[in-house]
């Protein structure tokens, strides 16, 4: 024998739990993840979910860790996004949940294979390079899912479910999949450290102990005052929900009302929704002079949004009116919604859904001019609806040198569902995640504007007509969540992948 193999220390292979135990676990992790999110947001059940379908997880071969990860992603997507139902029926709602409940099924397969492969690779890594290989394979997940297919659907990241928790402020020093990374490492420690017997003894629990302690406490990153700006967001409750009773211009006059009462006062910008006005005004004169008319009696120019049409395709397009009667500032939607404001492979699932697929007749084109504005040397930075859950958007506006946000959305096709709650404690998080004030101003509500840290200044209910006025504080710098947050991301990416290549390779030769 050896004298490597006298002194390595013995493998010992973790034991899955029984299948029917592990598929419960999954069942009730799934379910306590969603209810993590808005509307619930018991924002401590996002720990007891990772906990479930971790031990779901652990020891499993792959054919069984496909069916645990079918069953977590199926619960929780059937229960989190049921509002994609909310008018389009069933076939929707099946269709996105089933689809983002495979893909997370298989990107989990990367987390049994860790816990099958680190013990006999690295016996005495299960305390530290178990965890946090678990953690980063966690947030390759979120990636995958957040950029694939058809450019993804990252609404599910763990890390925002922590948008009022004292955790979100982790966001402003290493971003969102940061603290997504944080928060399943420290889970899958805790879970080592009961399993090996290791919190028997206190000097190993010493130092997670105290990790978690500085997570909780850990301060926001600080940015610059740099002013103020008044903005009056208006909120017009108006008819834009796509199988709505629409009449001509109803939805411009619905947003006009609603500003009329604010027109006294002295705002530097008034900021309609995503939808807040029903035909071009770069081709419709009868909408151009109402919006000239609004800026003139503000004296302030109006961001507002709508669908145009240019050379190069139709465009959902937030753009600056100004009291000349036209806007050259325009952003276009980074990121139109597959099957709501286009349709990818049209041909090929027309076949599938004909009905469905032919109420679909726009097809919006991604933008690409910056999502930023200047208003008298401020920079406003944009986010149109959905495009607040994609950090480059938000990134590329603060790097343009955004001192506060604006997210404008259309929540009509969602009444009554938490929609519009979930992607409201998305822009909460992007006000701590950046360190700047945030206006989210919907057609039919919530809205609000929320401060940096994150707490509300003003809000308005849903199906509620109405404008909220204040004094907004702008914000300079850069926090350490903006500028590393992409390079997190990509460490974890590569790192995790490498990690458990390597964990593979030394298993099998040491099989």
């Amino acid at each position: 024998m050896s004298e490597q193999s006298q002194t390595r220390p013995p493998v010992r292979p973790i034991t899955p739990l029984p299948l029917g135990l592990a598929v419960l676990f999954a069942g009730v992790g799934g379910y306590l993840m969603s209810v993590a999110f808005p509307g619930a947001a018991i924002w401590p059940a996002a720990f007891g979910a990772i906990a479930l379908v971790l031990m779901a997880l652990r020891g499993r071969r792959l054919g069984s860790a496909l069916l645990v990860g079918l069953v977590y992603g199926a619960v929780l997507y059937f229960f989190l996004v049921s509002w994609t139902a909310r008018y389009l029926g069933p076939l929707p709602w099946v269709a996105l949940a089933t689809l983002q409940a495979v893909l997370l099924a298989v990107a989990f397969l990367l987390i049994a294979l860790a816990y099958r492969w680190v013990p006999r690779a690295w016996p005495r890594g299960r305390l530290v390079g178990l965890p946090v290989l678990v953690g980063a394979l966690w947030t390759v997940q979120e990636l995958f899912l957040g950029n694939w297919p058809y450019g993804g659907f990252p609404w599910a990241r763990v890390g925002m479910t922590q948008s009022e928790s004292p955790l979100a402020h982790l966001t402003s020093w290493i971003g969102v999949s940061g603290l997504s990374f944080m928060m399943v490492t420290a889970v899958a420690l805790l879970i080592e450290l009961i399993a090996t017997g290791s919190w028997r003894r206190p000097t190993r629990a010493i130092l997670p102990a105290a990790t978690i302690l500085v997570l909780f406490l850990t301060p926001l990153f600080p940015t610059t005052a740099a002013g103020e700006i008044r903005i009056g967001a208006v909120q017009g409750n108006g008819t834009t929900g796509y199988f709505d009773e629409r009449e001509p211009y109803g939805v411009i006059a619905a947003q006009t009302d609603a500003t009329k009462p604010i027109l006294g006062d002295d705002l530097d910008l008034i900021v309609w929704p995503e939808g807040g006005v029903d035909y071009d005004p770069f081709q419709d004169e009868f909408t151009a002079r109402k919006l000239t008319r609004v800026v003139s009696q503000a004296d302030a120019p109006l961001l507002a949004n709508t669908a145009t049409e240019r050379t190069d395709g139709i465009f959902n397009t937030s753009f600056l009116w100004t009291e000349d009667g036209t806007a050259t500032q325009l952003h276009d939607k980074r990121h139109p919604v597959p099957f709501g404001e286009y349709v990818p492979d049209r041909a090929f699932f027309n076949a599938l859904a004909p009905d469905l697929i032919g109420l679909i007749q726009r097809e919006y084109t991604a933008g690409s001019n910056p999502p930023i504005v200047d208003v008298d040397g401020v920079g406003v930075g944009l986010a149109i609806c959905f495009d607040v859950i994609y950090d480059e958007v938000i990134r590329e506006s603060i790097l343009a040198g955004a001192e506060v946000l604006v997210f404008q959305t259309n929540n009509a096709d969602f009444r009554g569902t938490d929609e519009n709650l979930q992607q409201l404690a998305f822009a909460r998080m992007r006000a701590i995640e950046t360190g700047r004030s945030v206006v989210n101003v919907s057609t039919v509500g919530t809205s609000q504007i929320i401060r940096p840290d994150g707490s509300t200044v003003a809000s308005l209910d849903a199906d509620e007509a109405g404008a909220l006025v204040e004094d907004i504080d702008l914000r300079s710098g850069l926090t350490a969540g903006v500028v590393l947050g992409p390079w997190i991301q990509q460490l974890l990416l590569w790192g995790a992948l490498a990690g458990l290549a390597a964990a593979g390779l030394i298993a099998r030769r040491r099989r």
